[in-house]
């Protein structure tokens, strides 16, 4: 047996009444839109401060202690020699997966933290940034006027203000005495002079008594990175605040 769906009668009032229910929808929308779309770029975001976007460098605080390519997962950072032989960081973004380890290790806080994550490069070779240019700002251009916060409390929602959110964050120096590399235990020394060969500095010099090497600071020119301590095999070499060695 076939049963034959009859279609609904149509009629003007309940015509009117489906076409109403549409307008009223229409209106909700447009006094009160229910979207969480953030309408980008002429909208933004509002990311946390600690949020994993470029990395900004400071030179001046850097002490080419090498923690950051040495953490580094991607092996994304590599070590460029300037005309007085230090070395700072630059970071090859086609590799770099912005754990920011790099920013983490940073004893000095010379790398940072940005909220820049929207970048064009002409190429893959252009990706890869030295240090002078990771040392100063790229140019941003922005169309967003408004900032906008998602709202979880209740129904997720959109909050948008007309504000100008600053996209380089403030990083406080950290707390951190001056340490400098001192030959605290010269009987273990077996002369590799490891330490000399790593110093970015070139701050390890030695000399030779009788049959041994015989190793000396440079206090001047040792900015406490802590290389030789980390390379030398017998720890013959200790970092000492440079409130205790100027009292030695």
């Amino acid at each position: 047996m076939v049963k034959v769906v009859k279609p609904p009668k149509k009629g003007l009032v309940r015509s009117a009444a489906g076409h109403l229910r549409a307008i009223t929808e229409v209106a909700k929308v447009v006094v009160n839109p229910g979207t969480i779309t953030v309408h980008y770029p002429r909208e933004r975001r509002k990311y946390p401060e600690n949020f994993r976007g470029m990395i900004m460098f400071d030179m001046e605080e850097c002490i080419s202690c090498f923690r950051c390519a040495h953490i580094c997962p991607a092996n994304a950072i590599q070590m460029y020699p300037n005309e007085e032989g230090r070395y700072y960081p630059g970071i090859d973004y086609a590799k770099c997966i912005f754990c920011h380890f790099c920013v983490d290790s940073c004893p000095t806080a010379a790398l940072k933290r940005s909220k820049i994550h929207d970048v064009a490069y002409k190429d893959v070779d252009s990706m890869s940034v030295t240090p002078k240019q990771m040392n100063s700002v790229p140019e941003i251009v922005r169309e967003d006027s408004v900032t906008v916060e998602y709202d979880f409390e209740r129904d997720i929602q959109l909050i948008k203000r007309k504000e100008f959110e600053n996209l380089l964050v403030e990083v406080e120096k950290p707390e951190r005495p001056e340490f400098k590399a001192v030959p605290q235990y010269g009987d273990n020394c077996i002369g590799c002079r490891m330490c000399m060969f790593s110093c970015p500095v070139n701050a390890i010099k030695s000399k030779f008594e009788e049959t041994k090497v015989i190793l000396e600071t440079d206090f001047n020119k040792c900015t406490g990175c802590g290389v030789c301590v980390r390379i030398c095999p017998t720890e013959v070499l200790i970092l000492t605040p440079i409130e205790e060695v100027d009292h030695q």
